[in-house]
């Protein structure tokens, strides 16, 4: 059987064409996004594979604009070693572009350093000081939902108004806790209080609060400041209950969250008060962001709380930023991701409308927060109620107060 040239030139280019087609799906982009976290200790439940969990959501829910993405996670341990060594190795072993969320604010800031050296895109949701966009901040990193000068703006400065105009705080030695007690302490006098002492745990080594509590109620103050978040804010208010410290002061949780009003109950939270940038009861849009979101859950006590629901909305926010420059030009220049996610305004179910600073602050609402009594709950999770609304505008540090180099004179 004889083949004519006209038919061998038709397979040539039909041949080639395929190759072309195969070789273009080959070179599909895709990204590669890291949540690190503490997936074993004392934040694991406000953040841990919650985080995880809420990051894959905003993967889902942006589907397929023509490039991959995959997800992975990592332990930090709380430790700043651990977690600069894992985002090296992620970085330059194994393809991550992005890394979300890294509580402990002594581990941010050392992966903040990272992800600047290695240009690529480091989106905060746990950490929570305000050097990111201040004197650490870099074109490399987004800070979105609470720091330390938010967290102190809303709910004390909303105690000292409402009568709480001493105080003592029992604080977790470590930048997080620190800066917390500094800047809740500085909104106490601002408006009128004075702070009666205070003092510090190692962390995360302790878990047993006893001593430092009978000094605290020792020192006459109206409000016990607790400058420490996850099970050590748990264990300080069931403690506190304990030793009847509850009767003769309130208890401010510095960061706070809805879980940890879960995890005490409402017996002994009612009347609580703390602030987060996002609540799920809020609206139809929230109400409907943590329908889609709880099935991802693995615990019955887990639920969507700010940190974890600000790993979506940082990495629902790069997904779109990308696809708009393109996602190769993304992965090849993380400054440039993050300038992008900047020129764009966010908006998603969970935080609705906001914009990215220059120094890399996302700016939302924050919501003072005030556990409910007993007969006042419907459910398991209606727990709290919004006593108060601070506009996005003003919940943060004023950019012109923070020090970041980024911005011009």
């Amino acid at each position: 059987m004889s083949i004519s040239r006209r038919a061998l030139l038709g397979t040539a280019a039909a041949t080639a064409t395929a190759a072309a087609a195969g070789g273009a799906r080959a070179q599909r982009v895709k990204l590669k996004i890291g949540v690190l976290n503490d997936m074993s200790g004392p934040y694991a439940d406000d953040g841990g594979p919650v985080s995880l969990a809420c990051t894959r959501q905003a993967v889902q829910e942006w589907g397929d604009h023509g490039f991959d993405v995959e997800v992975i996670s990592g332990d930090h341990q709380n430790k700043p070693d651990v977690g600069a060594s894992l985002a090296r190795q992620w970085f330059d072993q194994e393809g991550v572009d992005v890394i979300v969320d890294v509580p402990t604010s002594s581990v941010a800031l050392a992966v903040n350093t990272v992800a600047r050296e290695k240009n690529k895109v480091y989106l905060n949701s746990g950490g929570a000081t305000t050097d990111l966009t201040g004197s650490q901040c870099t074109p490399n990193t987004i800070h979105w939902t609470y720091d330390t000068y938010m967290l102190a703006h809303s709910t004390a400065g909303a105690m000292v108004r409402a009568g709480g105009d001493s105080w003592y705080f029992v604080t977790a030695d470590y930048v997080f806790g620190q800066q917390l007690e500094r800047d809740a302490g500085s909104f106490v006098t601002a408006g009128g209080g004075k702070v009666l002492g205070s003092r510090r745990y190692p962390f995360p080594d302790t878990t047993e609060f006893s001593s430092l509590l009978v000094q605290a109620q020792a020192s006459g103050a109206k409000v016990l400041g607790l400058a420490n978040a996850g099970n050590d804010t748990i264990n300080c208010i069931k403690q506190a209950a304990e030793f009847g410290l509850t009767k003769t002061m309130r208890i401010a949780a510095l960061l706070g969250s809805l879980r940890t009003v879960h995890a005490i109950g409402l017996e002994q939270a009612q009347g609580l008060t703390f602030s987060e940038s996002f609540f799920w009861d809020l609206n139809e849009r929230t109400r409907a962001f943590t329908n889609r979101v709880k099935g991802r859950f693995t615990k019955p006590a887990q639920w969507a709380t700010m940190t974890p629901v600000g790993c979506y909305g940082a990495t629902l926010h790069y997904l779109k930023a990308a696809a708009q420059m393109g996602a190769g030009a993304a992965k090849a220049n993380g400054a440039a991701a993050v300038a992008q996610m900047k020129k764009m305004p966010t908006d998603d179910d969970a935080f609705g409308p906001g914009r990215i600073r220059e120094d890399g602050r996302t700016l939302h609402p924050v919501y003072l927060l005030q556990a409910k009594a007993p007969k006042e709950s419907a459910g398991e999770w209606d727990l709290v109620k919004v006593i108060a609304t601070t506009p996005a505008e003003e919940a943060f540090k004023p950019m012109k107060d923070g020090g970041c180099a980024l911005i011009k004179a």
